[in-house]
């Protein structure tokens, strides 16, 4: 299996750490660049020469929230490939489908259960990690 270069998009530190102590745990050796913020997010997607193997994305944010987020990102034409999968607590039916429609792949709700939450990052992470992933030239 392959190590990932992953964006997280999440502006909550709690949850940052959430997700850095999981990989910890499961030892992955991803690479994980975070962003506070869409903004944030899309000043590190200008690096073009390091772009990340998937996004993970989180819906409510302030600034640009993470629908806005994804209609910048899949307009552009060199990042609109970067599979991008929503980690939220939103299970809000209007929010799943309006992602969909954006073009997501997928939407993963966040577990209360810290044990859940491991197996699902486990399990999302593999699944990535053996995908052919397009490698921007």
């Amino acid at each position: 299996m392959k190590n990932l270069k992953i964006l997280l998009i999440e502006d909550d530190m709690i949850e940052v750490m959430k997700l850095n102590r999981a990989i910890g745990s499961l030892q992955l050796n991803h690479n994980i660049k975070e962003a506070n913020n869409g903004e944030e997010a899309l000043k590190l997607l200008e690096q073009k020469d390091n772009l990340p193997d998937i996004i993970l994305l989180d819906l409510n944010m302030p600034k640009i929230n993470g629908i806005e987020f994804l209609k910048i990102l899949k307009a552009d034409d060199r990042l609109k490939y970067i599979p991008t999968i929503i980690l939220t607590t939103s299970n809000n039916q209007r929010d799943l489908l309006e992602c969909y429609k954006v073009g997501i792949a997928g939407y993963i709700l966040k577990p209360l259960k810290y044990e859940d939450y491991v197996s699902k990052i486990e399990k999302l992470l593999s699944y990535w990690s053996i995908n052919e992933l397009i490698i921007e030239k």
